[in-house]
Order: structure tokens, then sequence, then C-alpha cells
């Protein structure tokens, strides 16, 4: 049920992208240009959150408890991604990417202080590369990765549910999942960058393909942190 349902949710996601109407076009050039520079957007501003907010959100996460952040992360980047997926409005679904990279940052000041500086600068090496070379495919080979769309999909929603009940249920604390989602993020690199080049050239579509393309980018990052982390 809940596979078919996001299943669904992503089908009318698409659908209104789509059926997007002309008053915002914009080149093919330009929409390339802003989906770029929303999604340096999103990084600069957790480049910043991590420098500035480590310490304070650390010391933060010693004293709340845990259901909190889980609300304090999940709530916002949820409404951020509905909004997002809903407005045909490019400001509105701005507003919607702020909504994510916010407490995407605030999980990442948390996090990155703890870890040493070079298993970071590696990671985002590594990341970089991957983004880099999945971009280059995607251009090559766009129908490719348009086929993988319900494949992904599935893996992910498969690939999530195991680790929880593998994680909670039965105490697993390998790096099996890690590199299960670096395979599958990375795939969705290519299958989103293929995706936003099928989509009408529009301000709005440009910051919705940017807002998919962050997600899976940062998803990668984490977990090439946590690999590179249990490594060192």
């Amino acid at each position: 049920m809940a596979e078919t349902s996001i299943t669904t949710y992503l089908s009318d996601r698409k659908k209104a992208r789509l059926e997007s109407g002309e008053a915002d076009s914009i080149t093919a050039r330009g929409f390339n240009v802003v989906m770029c520079g929303v999604l340096a957007w999103g990084f600069l501003v957790n480049a910043a959150m991590v420098y500035f907010l480590g310490d304070m959100m650390m010391q933060a996460a010693v004293h709340l408890k845990w259901w909190m952040l889980l609300l304090a992360y999940l709530v916002p980047t949820f409404a951020g991604v509905f909004i997002a997926a809903r407005s045909t409005n490019p400001f509105i679904s701005f507003v919607g990417y702020n909504l994510v990279v916010l407490p995407i940052g605030l999980m990442l000041a948390m996090i990155l202080p703890a870890v040493p500086v070079g298993v970071v600068t590696k990671a985002m090496a590594i990341t970089a590369m991957v983004t880099l070379t999945m971009l280059v495919l995607a251009m090559v080979a766009p129908q490719f990765f348009l086929g993988l769309g319900r494949t992904l999909l599935v893996a992910l929603i498969v690939g999530l549910l195991a680790e929880v009940v593998a994680t909670f249920l039965l105490g697993y604390r390998g790096m099996l999942f890690d590199w299960l989602f670096v395979i599958l993020f990375s795939g969705y690199i290519g299958y989103d960058v293929a995706k936003s080049q099928a989509f009408p050239k529009t301000l709005d579509n440009a910051v919705d393909s940017a807002l998919d393309i962050y997600l899976d980018i940062i998803n990668l990052f984490i977990r090439l942190v946590s690999i590179l982390s249990r490594n060192n």
C-alpha cells in the first residue's frame, strides 16, 4: 500500500511537471543555469550552517530527545518536498526547497563536526566525482536512466525497510546498507539529471529538479561519510 501511494504521488508529480504552463518558460541553457544555481545555494547554506552552528547543534543533540530531533528534521523536510511538488510557482517551490535544505543543514551540523576533516574532505571529493560521472552518463544515455525509475524506487523502499528491520530489530551495525544506498543514490543522480532534461524548460521545473538532485547528492554524501568514518 505504501509503495502504491508513493508511486501514485510520484506519477502525479511527474504529470504536473510535464503539463507545466509556458508562463515561466526559459531556454535550455537558462534552465540548467538556474538548476545549478539552486543546487549551489543549497550546498552553500549547508556549509555555512555546519561552520557556524556546529558547536551549538552538537550540544543540542546531547540535551534533546531523539524523537524531538527526528520531528524537527522530518516535518519541515516532508513539508518542503510537498510544497515544491505541488506548486507551479518557482518562488513557492524555492521556499519548499529551503524547507528541505535547512533541516538537512542542521543534521549535518550535528554530525560533521565530530568527523575527522580528512574523512569529510574525501567524502566530498568522491561525491563530486560520482556526481560528475553520472551527469555525463545521463547526458550520453538518457533513455537508459529514464528506464530505471521504477527499479530505483522499489529498491529504495525495500532497502529502507530492510535497514530499519536489520538495525532496530536485529541489531545489525555493518556497512552493507551504506554501500547499497551509495549505489542507489548514484543511480538516482543519473535518473534525476536525465529526467530534468525531459521536462518543459520552466523556472519551476528547474527548482523542482534541483531539489531532486540535491537530495540524491546529500544522501550519497552522508552514506560515504558513514563508510569512510568506519574505515577510518
